[in-house]
């Protein structure tokens, strides 16, 4: 068996969107299946099935990872965990820190009481490990360094995944998370109201000052080289993540800038990214856009049809002003692949518009 790779972004559609993404590949002629994200609770499904269609109806999925807490990634994976052998499953749990955190948190005296706490305020990551531990799946933790099927993490470390926690909006120090989930969607909604946009030139790019979730920073980053292509999953990782993974990139044999298969942070939100992020991850500002169905690497954003925030244009200017191409799900599934076999009923995908204006 020749060696491939096929990544599989799985249309999520709700009013906000969610990553689920399959991947397939064949490395020195043994098959790997490997699951990040599943969407909500009714992708799960929709994941399993398209496996099952297209990916030779394994018995078992190699690697399953959850890139971070947030219920438009994790809450598909009881689905899966429930219903096929899975080899090893990948997330990071807050409660097993409860004694290197206890001195951070001055309402908590006890170690047990403060774990206790983490494991309500992330009931997602709760349940996933409940069911992993009844049936008898390992659970391994993605920090930087680990290595995980063809992939290595390049974020978050430990020390700063710890820092995240106490900074978190859902931590016992900070407020509610009710209250933090109103303000979220207030503010989002006051977004949508009021978004206005501006006519830019080619290579003009203004992003948000404000910085992404402390949830969001938390997300796993994961980077392989399959047949010869450079792969970045970011999840929803924000400018510190981002910075972090490539601050580690040399370690784990990534020279940059240059990336071929590129997945757009937190479906294209402009909190995540900056000029300097991208210019350091994938390469300058090119002084005129690439001639038309060209550029340099494939760049997909996993947005909703319905999410009317997502993707920003400033974000999918910025992957064309690189060079890239880009692709948004927005209600279909999207495959990049190399030398993987054909598949029966799938066109090429549509690639996203650049945009002559942005938002202010």
């Amino acid at each position: 068996m020749s060696d491939f790779f096929e990544i599989d972004f799985l249309a999520v559609e709700a009013k906000k969107s969610g990553d689920a993404i399959a991947l397939r590949y064949v490395v020195n002629g043994v098959q790997t299946v490997h699951v990040v994200d599943c969407g909500y609770e009714g992708t799960g499904k929709k994941m399993l099935d398209h496996i099952s269609e297209f990916y030779g109806a394994p018995k078992k999925i190699d690697h399953v990872v959850l890139s971070h807490s947030d219920g438009d990634h994790s809450r598909g994976l009881r689905t899966i965990l429930d219903s096929i052998n899975v080899g090893a499953l990948w997330m990071l749990r807050p409660w097993l820190y409860a004694e290197e955190l206890l001195p951070r948190f001055s309402r908590f005296t006890s170690a047990d009481n403060l774990r206790a706490r983490l494991k309500e305020l992330y009931p997602n990551i709760a349940e996933l490990e409940k069911i992993a531990l009844a049936r008898k799946i390992p659970i391994y933790e993605p920090f930087q360094g680990a290595v995980i099927g063809a992939f290595r993490v390049l974020a978050p470390t430990k020390v700063r995944y710890l820092d995240l926690i106490v900074q978190s909006d859902r931590t016992p120090e900070a407020v509610s998370e009710d209250h933090a989930a109103s303000l979220v969607k207030a503010v989002d909604g006051l977004l949508q109201k009021a978004a206005a946009f501006l006519k830019a030139l080619w290579g003009e790019e203004v992003f948000s000052p404000d910085e992404t979730s402390a949830e969001n920073e938390m997300s796993v980053v994961q980077f392989a080289v399959l047949n010869g292509k450079k792969i970045l999953l970011t999840a929803d990782a924000g400018r510190g993540a981002l910075t972090e993974a490539a601050d580690y990139a040399p370690a784990a044999g990534l020279v940059l800038p240059g990336i071929d298969r590129f997945q757009v942070p937190h479906h294209g939100a402009r909190r995540n990214v900056s000029t300097e992020i991208l210019d350091r991850i994938l390469g300058p500002r090119l002084a005129s856009p690439p001639a038309e169905g060209q550029g340099s690497f494939t760049a997909i954003v996993s947005s909703a049809k319905e999410d009317a925030l997502h993707p920003r244009k400033a974000v999918t200017r910025a992957m064309k002003h690189r060079g890239g191409r880009v692709f948004a799900t927005e209600g279909q599934s999207i495959r990049t692949s190399d030398n993987a076999p054909d598949r029966n009923g799938w066109n090429a995908a549509v690639e996203f518009p650049y945009s002559e204006e942005q938002e202010e």
